[in-house]
């Protein structure tokens, strides 16, 4: 692992300890968060760690010059309509799945998503600030592409385990081994995404768009719902791959 690796995750877990730990502790001595509304700093400052840490590491280390040039590299508006296509099936492909082996109820109404997905950009798509901008690409320098993915996913689902301990949140109360599946099949979505784009953006636009389905449709708990569609992600994303390869455009491997 290289040193901006190492670097991005220290910054990056030492945000989130700090923040979701102090939410952790006031879960278990009964201060809730949607009791006391000033735990949503903490909570929403988690949540951004990987976006916070990535601006740091890449400012310090050189790799970008200021805000203007990182934000720039993360809001790379400007790709063919097929990479938005390509978003959306995934999207599709991840939700269905579940939705049919599962069983689902209804939440919000679809129209709804296109409210919901700039919501979820702080929600969960900034994310891929960090994952998918530094850690995906710098792992993929020394390991195998399927090997970075699962490594990343196993550190992204590290990563959530303070949620599921702090009470007024999605993560409560949920099955963490179904969603670490889930977080597995989503990360070879999301790692296709960057290495055959080379996108930032459409990287934290599908991560958007998942959260967003996941509110308009409520998935009823079961891990064989997030077993298959996992599995099916990860069959799509390697002939992805495969098809990308045959187009005779290069692979994206542009780290930072």
């Amino acid at each position: 692992m290289s040193r901006l690796s190492r670097h991005y995750l220290c910054v990056t877990f030492s945000i989130m300890l700090i923040c979701w730990g102090s939410c952790v502790i006031c879960s278990i001595n009964g201060i809730f968060l949607q009791e006391h509304y000033f735990l949503y700093l903490p909570y929403l400052l988690g949540g951004l760690s990987p976006t916070i840490a990535s601006y740091i590491v890449l400012k310090k280390s050189g790799k970008v010059k200021g805000f203007k040039e990182w934000s720039r590299n993360v809001f790379d508006f400007r790709q063919p309509v097929r990479s938005y296509a390509v978003v959306i099936l995934l999207a599709v492909l991840y939700m269905l799945p579940q939705c049919l082996v599962s069983g689902y109820d209804k939440g919000a109404p679809l129209p709804a998503i296109f409210f919901m997905i700039p919501m979820m950009l702080i929600g969960g798509g900034l994310e891929e600030a960090g994952w998918r901008y530094i850690l995906q690409p710098e792992l993929e320098k020394g390991c195998s592409f399927t090997i970075a993915t699962v490594i990343v996913g196993l550190i992204w689902w590290l990563w959530h385990l303070p949620l599921f301990y702090i009470q007024g949140v999605a993560q409560y109360e949920m099955n963490y081994l179904a969603f670490g599946v889930s977080v597995i099949g989503l990360s070879f979505a999301l790692a296709s995404i960057r290495k055959c784009t080379g996108s930032v953006w459409l990287c934290v636009l599908f991560h958007a768009t998942a959260n967003s389905l996941s509110g308009i449709y409520l998935i009823h708990e079961n891990i064989w719902g997030n077993i298959v569609s996992s599995v099916i992600l990860i069959a799509f994303v390697f002939i992805l791959l495969w098809l990308h390869g045959r187009s005779g455009i290069p692979q994206k491997q542009d780290g930072v």
